[in-house]
């Protein structure tokens, strides 16, 4: 027999097997693939067309400047070869810039040009408007109850994650 509790807009809510860690994943799993299609079309619509690989290696130079290939290659999980490719469509299309090392000679550093920071900004900007108008269509309740629930999302995943430092040590 399900159980009711007072829990928030809409008085009692029933909590049952339809509450469950399982249940919800499966629910959250639909919605973050509709997420992710929201997010994938507002970066196609942005000035410049990025495939995904793009994007992400642009994102992780942004959140890491400086970095060499090996550094990215390893960060998108991707071999040194095909992070070089990647690197030359970046380089050729004036987002990405290669600089030498300031203390070592043979290493290449990796950088975001002026206009690849532009492309991130415009796609940045594009994701947040399409994901603002969702929430727009909720009620304000809801848009309240899904941010405590991503915070509450963000504090345990961060809790089981282990310290910075120790993983593959």
């Amino acid at each position: 027999m399900p159980v009711t509790h007072p829990d928030g807009p809409g008085g009692d809510q029933a909590k049952d097997a339809c509450d469950g860690p399982k249940t919800v994943a499966l629910e959250i799993a639909d919605a973050v693939e509709s997420l992710t299609a929201l997010w994938s079309l507002a970066a196609q619509e942005a000035v410049l067309r990025l495939s995904l690989h793009q994007l992400r290696a642009l994102r992780v130079l942004e959140a890491t400047p400086g970095l060499n290939l090996t550094g990215l290659a390893e960060r998108l999980d991707i071999g040194l070869p095909t992070a070089s490719r990647l690197c030359d469509r970046l380089e050729a299309a004036g987002l990405l810039e290669r600089g030498a090392h300031p203390h070592r000679r043979r290493e290449v550093r990796l950088g975001l040009t002026p206009h690849g920071r532009r492309v991130l900004a415009d796609v940045a900007d594009r994701r947040a408007q399409a994901l603002a108008a969702t929430l727009a269509a909720m009620e304000p309740a809801e848009r309240a109850a899904l941010h405590r629930g991503m915070r509450a999302f963000l504090t345990a995943r961060n809790g089981l994650l282990p310290p910075a430092g120790d993983a593959g040590e």
